[in-house]
């Protein structure tokens, strides 16, 4: 049973009384028992992880949920005084953050001090060698599995196995430790010997650790993480071993794509083979400039990469969601796209097998792709104000960006005077005519409130941050009204200053408030 079951702390959308708490905290030391038991630091480690995975993923509305939470157990196993609460600190000093590690430490000299028996494995836990490092990765660069093998003085080989997935931006989604080093690296071997489209090499550990640390900050940053549902258990293990390897290293970074690299890696498709039957050059072009744009942005800087995931993310959920398609583009799409998986995939040196592989996946897509895409003219939007709300394609903001601005009304046009002004001809847009239409929504308004709701409105049309729209949706969904909204994201902006966290902390409280609050 995982310590998720065992002992749930507080979700952050509740303020726990502190007897619940207690309650929470003295599970965990009940769960700590364990680390009475075991002889081997690795154990003890890993149990420790798990117990520090119980919160991994949540919020806290008080702050940090590593404070909140993971500082408050060292105090609460600081009072305990047991030899469990002791076993406890000890792994913390070495798995904890910086601040609770410190915290942990001062707390077990003094448990020490009073006499509390320390555990076996005290003495050697975290005391660990990095030896060698490798990675298992498909041909399509999808997916990275990196084994780093470890050692206590020469003993207790192990393996961290770290999945990197390239296709969520390169976040780090699973990982998992094994005792049968040999036989895991003999099984990755072979694979890579006898699959064409897997490869297994060595890598230098000061480079492993450049490329965990990158993958890790991903995860950290990303708002809900897809990884593995037992990632939480491992995440303040893999966290300490990355930093046992050796520092120095870089990662290979792709030289960045600017716009004429872009249009010349593009005109240099079009004048492929490949795109030789590609019947409307000008649907083709613009075609070939979003898979670009989609491989530039979204996958690393690596436009020229293929894979059937990368090919079904790019037509069933990045297009739908992210850009405005004409009919020609939409119906030329599918056709361009496997006119590039051919030419990339020669240019790459990808393997027959696996263009083949990408291709099926196209074509099944396909279909799917003319269910998926939806013009937003056929939800009533007219074709000119769609253009404005969206000068730069990003079908994503169109909802944020009509709630933003009051100029959805009569037959979704623009219309209106506001003094000499014809609103039907302002461009949201643009800055000048944005305020105006500010202005409108709010006549008679001190200069000071309408240029709150204007900052208000340019975060929201920039999606910056992703929370102020996610928070605006969640209000939206029980009961409040567009302007009460708009006044709530205002004052949690003012409050928050220029501090990210503080407006986070902020708008997660915004999420869970009501009407009547």
């Amino acid at each position: 049973m995982s310590p998720r079951s065992r002992h749930q702390p507080p979700t952050g959308n509740e303020r726990a009384p502190s007897d619940e708490v207690t309650a929470i905290f003295d599970g965990m030391l009940l769960h700590a028992r364990e680390l009475l038991a075991v002889r081997s630091p690795l154990d003890a480690e890993l149990i420790v992880s798990e117990i520090l995975g119980s919160w991994y993923g949540r919020r806290a509305d008080e702050g940090d949920v590593e404070e909140v939470i993971g500082e408050a157990l060292v105090d609460h196993a600081a009072r305990a005084g047991t030899p469990a609460a002791l076993a406890l600190l000890t792994g913390m000093a070495y798995l904890g953050t910086t601040r609770q590690a410190a915290k942990s430490e001062r707390a077990a000299l003094e448990l020490m001090d009073r006499g509390v028996a320390r555990p076996g494995w005290a003495d050697r836990v975290g005391m660990v060698a990095a030896a060698e490092c490798y990675a298992s990765r498909d041909v399509y660069g999808d997916q990275d599995s990196v084994i780093c093998t470890f050692t206590y003085g020469g003993e207790e080989r192990h393996a961290l196995v770290i999945l990197v997935d390239h296709n969520m931006g390169g976040m780090v989604r699973d990982a998992w430790v094994s005792s049968q080093v040999d036989r895991l690296l003999e099984h990755c071997r072979v694979e890579g010997r006898e699959n064409s489209l897997m490869r297994f090499e060595p890598l230098a550990p000061n480079t492993t650790r450049a490329l965990l640390e990158a993958a890790l900050a991903v995860t950290h940053d990303a708002v809900d993480p897809p990884v593995n549902e037992t990632f939480g258990s491992y995440h303040a293990f893999v966290r300490a071993r990355v930093r046992a390897l050796p520092p120095g290293g870089r990662r290979p970074v792709p030289l960045p794509y600017g716009r004429d690299r872009r249009a010349t890696l593009a005109a240099r498709f079009l004048a492929s083979d490949e795109a030789e039957e590609l019947s409307d050059r000008g649907a083709a072009s613009r075609c070939a400039d979003r898979i670009i744009d989609y491989g530039c942005t979204y996958d690393l800087g690596r436009p020229k990469r293929v894979s059937p995931i990368k090919c079904e993310m790019f037509l069933l959920d990045w297009l739908p969601r992210k850009v405005v398609l004409s009919p020609d583009e939409k119906e030329a799409m599918p056709h361009v796209l496997a006119a590039w998986v051919r030419w990339a995939g020669k240019l790459t040196e990808l393997p027959e097998e696996g263009i083949r592989a990408t291709l099926d996946a196209v074509w099944d897509a396909t279909g799917k792709f003319a269910e998926a895409y939806h013009d937003p003219t056929t939800f009533g939007l007219e074709r000119d104000l769609v253009d404005r709300l969206l000068p730069d394609g990003d079908l994503e903001a169109l909802p944020r960006r009509a709630f933003a601005l009051p100029f959805l009304s009569g037959q979704h046009r623009l219309s209106g005077r506001h003094g000499t002004v014809d609103l039907s001809t302002l461009n949201p847009a643009d800055e000048v005519d944005r305020r105006l239409l500010i202005q409108f929504e709010h006549p008679g308004a001190p200069a000071d409130h309408l240029a709150a709701h204007e900052r208000l409105t340019v975060r929201l049309w920039n999606g910056d941050p992703p929370q102020l729209w996610e928070t605006a949706q969640a209000m939206l969904d029980v009961g409040f009204e567009r302007h009460e909204i708009l006044h709530r994201l205002i004052e949690a902006l003012y409050h928050s200053g220029e501090d990210p966290f503080a407006l986070r902390t902020a708008l997660h409280a915004l999420r869970h408030q009501s009407p009547s609050t």
